[in-house]
This record gives structure tokens, sequence and C-alpha cells, in this order.
């Protein structure tokens, strides 16, 4: 399978589900080729090409660890082979072990940093050397950074560290004509999220936004989609979360 030369080629780490499932499906409805990553779940991973495919797109699968270097260009090398090059990395992959600071097993915040912090890195890296010009790299934060929710110490650790990536990046890659963001998510109905939470507590965080509602996945894969289309954003964080800060 190979790209025209007027094709737009993006990578979706995580785009086996949630967030990352939805960004995949917009983009392949903007007729980009799509590159879907996934780190265990082959399976959805696979029912998200499906579905750009069965929607007129063309997208292909492919895993690896972010952490990884050597999977993480390998998965680079997946999008130059298929489809001729990467225009737009969206990277959503990452885990949220939740525990208070005390509390916390070392083992566990270490995972977090591992995924949030060196896969952010990795990724960014290989994005930072092959992102042709007009292209965009966009990162996910969170809401929690603002919030300060207790449990959520080593997760918004985590994701300040990839909001200084995201920040840095952009200024390096000054001439490139390539943007660098982060969108930053608040409470959104993801399995990941909404995992082991009783009733009551997905009630609250539902109330805390003006709009009175949970995210969606839709909503935040639209603000993806307006950060690769807006070439004037540019080394910014935005905040998507309904209006709760």
């Amino acid at each position: 399978m190979t790209g025209s030369d007027t094709s737009r080629v993006a990578i979706v780490t995580g785009g086996s589900g949630g967030i990352g499932r939805a960004v995949a499906e917009h983009l392949g409805g903007r007729r980009f080729d799509v590159v879907v990553h996934y780190s265990g779940n082959r399976d959805r991973a696979e029912e998200t090409a499906t579905a750009i495919g069965e929607a007129g797109g063309r997208a292909v699968t492919a895993r690896a660890d972010v952490a990884d270097e050597t999977e993480v260009a390998a998965l680079f090398e997946r999008a130059r082979t298929a489809f001729g090059g990467v225009d737009v990395v969206v990277h959503t992959a990452g885990v949220m072990p939740l525990a208070p600071i005390a509390d916390m097993r070392l083992d566990d915040f270490d995972r977090v940093q591992r995924t949030n912090v060196r896969g952010t890195f990795v990724v960014n890296q290989a994005a930072a050397r092959v992102v042709r010009a007009g292209g965009s790299i966009v990162n996910f934060s969170t809401s929690v950074t603002r919030l300060q929710q207790p449990t959520y110490g080593a997760y918004a650790a985590s994701k300040g560290a990839v909001e200084a990536l995201t920040l840095i990046l952009a200024r390096e890659l000054r001439g490139r004509d390539v943007t660098v963001n982060a969108v930053a998510p608040g409470p959104t109905a993801t399995p990941l999220f909404l995992d082991g939470k009783p009733q009551e507590v997905i009630d609250h965080l539902s109330s805390l936004a003006p709009l009175e509602r949970l995210g969606t996945p839709d909503d935040i894969a639209r603000s993806v989609l307006g950060l690769v289309d807006a070439r004037w954003i540019n080394g910014q964080v935005v905040y998507v979360n309904g209006g709760i800060a």
C-alpha cells in the first residue's frame, strides 16, 4: 500500500480505543491515511482501522511500546512504507494508575513516568526528525494539572513533564513549519477514566463543568483536528474540559 504524492499521513498512538480511536477515525474521515498504533489490544486497533476503511479512508495498524525507541522507529517506518511519510503525530497513549502519594507503589510511579514521560519523549523525538512541513505534533496532557485532585499526583506530574516537552519542542522546530501543541482534557467518558469509579463520583465529576456533563472522545478529537488545522496555534496547552478551569 503506497500513498499518493498528495496524501497526508497521521500516526495516532493509543489508537485502539477511547480518545485515540475517535482521533484516528476523525482524521480518516478527513482523508488522512492513518497508522493506528496499539500496545496490547490488536483486535481493537484492527476495529479502528476497519472503521476508517468502511468510511472510505485508509488505515494500517502497528504495535509498539512507546517508551522503546527501537519499536517507535519501526512504527514510523511503518508509516513511511505504507503511505510515504508522516505529516501529523497525535500521541494519546498513556497510563493512569491512581493512589495517594503516601500510598502509591514506586513501581507504579515508575510505570507512569516510563510510559507517559519517556514515551512522549521517544515519540516526539521520532516525530521531530521526520514530520513534513505543514505538519503537526499533538501531545496529551490533562486538566488535572490545574485541578490538583487527590490521588492524581503521579499522573499529573507526568503530564506536567509532557507540557514542558511540548512547549520546548515547538521552539526547537523553528523554521520547519511544524506546530507542536498539547490538549489537556478534563473528565472524559472513556474506559480508562471510568474504570473503578462509583456512580456518585462520576455524577460529581459530570456536574463540575458549566455544561454539566462529562466530555466525550468525540469532543476531544474535534479539538485535536482544530490544532492540526490551525497553523497559528503553536507551543500551547489547550484545556478541553467544558469550562471546569
